[in-house]
């Protein structure tokens, strides 16, 4: 959910702006924005809009409101403010266990800090297009929805890599334009709690997002872009948006998005918002608002820094428990109804091609901060209490018995017993990485590719020594200059990641389920069959069904 890439990303964030000369504008209802032309990629873009007007005083906590019509001239030449961001450290690595240097490296990179300031003021939106671009172009858009457990991130990450993609469009002759929109993160975009339920602001991150979605769909024409070949695309917590925003609304997309591009997520099996209480009680009681008779009005009063202090008393992706933490969405009954699993399995979801896939080895990186789990009893409780806690003794038996202790069926995967830093680490990252991310891909895809077009992956290229392929190491494929581009480029233009002179990927169906393999060599890629560790997975796909976390 933190990408490999980030210290670069940002520093490119950076960069951007200075190698950037004033020039685009365009019109917005009666304003005039103002953009910037990158000569090093080619690119007008356009900095920092507001999409929403800002959710601060009596708008905290409350669902995004429109912009009203723009009317003053927009400097669109910088990135706006980032939303507030959980204070996220590294897991403590001990030195006892002498662990590859490169785990460290991998560690320090994916947690860099991007440059705008934070605020409660942070819901914008950037457009990147073709230097030249014209209102009338008609152009698909590729909407990317950042990372970070729901916890970091920032439309100012990713948007210069973007620029590099619209870079490649037009060199393929199939251009695109990239936008990137902010949305609101940990206590304030994803409180839960019985209250939020009742009030119907769960998942404000979310509705978030959407709110972009409608803004494009009303603004992007003057951009050049053609609000009815939209593309949502993210990964990690971006990845879990864009399933999300598919099962959201009864299926029913608005009009909003043509296509999805997922990658490293899909909905999870969660239960209700309520079961977030004992972190709603929490905050509550951090910043004074515990005895009030409106709990939710005093936390809009209280100042934003007290809120974000109190969160970030809370657990993260790095910590302990991994990747349980209390700030992933769950079912409020408005924007996700019920569990999204329960959704999907009656196929109430957008009627969209979609491609989804993974990294080989996901639940590496997150298993780093449980180095402390080293033998089967303290697995069990690892296990029972952070994932399954109303779960039979007899049903975390045969969870044990799928994911064993033997590191040789242990992520990273084929590598034998080798990168047994403890007696249980490399089991945990199989259970993690397969039930939050294999499991839960394979779920979606069995049960909507039978009615869509679909297309999955796997990429194994840019191991880290000790992690395998792990989480976010797709992303220097994409974003990269990759082969992965080309095929998204392909996907957003004409809906089929295929046309180029790379091997055909075949559609998923549950029949046939392939999956293409970024692999390394002199065979770059590979058709492989989708039904590893079957057994063990249509396992976790069962108990996600009968104990949602």
């Amino acid at each position: 959910m933190l990408g490999r890439l980030q210290t670069l990303l940002y520093s490119a964030a950076i960069i951007n702006n200075v190698s950037a000369t004033p020039g685009p504008t365009v019109k917005l209802d009666r304003a005039t924005v103002l953009g910037i032309t990158d000569s090093t990629t080619g690119t007008d873009q356009y900095l920092g809009i507001p999409f929403a007007q800002p959710p601060v005083g009596q708008l905290r906590l409350q669902l995004p409101q429109p912009v009203p019509p723009y009317t003053t001239t927009l400097n669109a030449t910088t990135f706006g403010n980032q939303c507030f961001q959980a204070n996220m450290t590294a897991p403590r690595l001990p030195s006892d266990l002498n662990l590859p240097p490169e785990i460290s490296q991998f560690l320090n990179g994916s947690l860099g800090a991007p440059a705008p300031p934070q605020s409660e003021d942070c819901l914008n939106i950037n457009v990147v297009v073709p230097a030249g671009t014209k209102p009338g172009a008609k152009l698909p858009v590729a909407a990317w929805i950042y990372g970070g457990a729901y916890q970091v991130g920032s439309d100012a990450s990713f948007t210069s890599m973007g620029a590099g993609i619209v870079n490649r469009s037009v060199e393929l002759g199939q251009p695109l334009m990239f936008v990137s929109m902010n949305y609101r993160l940990g206590v304030f975009g994803f409180l839960g709690g019985s209250e939020v339920q009742k009030a119907g602001v769960g998942n404000l991150g979310l509705q978030d997002q959407r709110e972009a979605l409608r803004w494009i769909q009303k603004y992007i024409s003057a951009f050049g872009g053609d609000p009815a070949k939209v593309t949502i695309w993210g990964e990690s917590a971006g990845s879990q948006s864009v399933a999300y925003q598919m099962v959201t609304n009864g299926g029913n997309t608005e009009g909003l998005f043509r296509a999805g591009w997922m990658e490293s997520g899909a909905v999870e099996a969660v239960g209700s918002i309520t079961k977030l209480q004992p972190t709603f009680d929490f905050i509550a009681s951090e910043v004074g608002c515990a005895s009030s008779s409106d709990v939710l009005s005093c936390l809009r009063g209280v100042p934003a820094t007290d809120l974000k202090a109190a969160a970030d008393k809370t657990p993260t992706v790095y910590t302990y428990q991994g990747l349980n933490t209390p700030w992933f969405p769950h079912a409020d009954g408005k924007f996700l109804t019920e569990d999204p699993y329960e959704l999907v399995l009656k196929r109430v979801a957008a009627d969209v091609p979609f491609v989804i896939g993974n990294c080989e080895d996901e639940g590496t990186l997150f298993s780093l901060a449980s180095l402390n789990v080293t033998t089967d009893e303290e697995f069990a409780k690892f296990i029972k209490k952070g994932y399954f806690p109303t779960a039979s003794e007899d049903a975390m038996d045969l969870l044990m018995h799928y994911y064993p202790s033997d590191p040789a069926a242990g992520s990273p995967f084929e590598t034998g017993d080798a990168y047994a830093f403890t007696p249980e680490y490399k089991r945990i990252a199989a259970f993690q990485g397969d039930f939050v991310f294999e499991s839960a891909r394979r779920f979606f895809l069995h049960h909507l590719s039978a009615r869509q077009k679909a297309w999955s992956f796997m990429s194994k290229r840019s191991q880290v020594k000790g992690l395998g392929a792990t989480h976010s190491t797709d992303l220097q494929n994409v974003f990269g200059g990759g082969d992965m581009a080309d095929f998204l480029i392909r996907f957003v233009n004409t809906l089929d990641p295929n046309g180029g002179p790379e091997i055909n990927w075949p559609v998923y169906s549950p029949e046939a389920p392939q999956l293409l393999a970024f692999v390394d060599g002199e065979q770059p890629l590979e058709i492989i069959s989708d039904t590893f560790r079957k057994e063990a997975m249509e396992y976790l796909m069962f108990l996600g069904l009968v104990y949602p976390v």
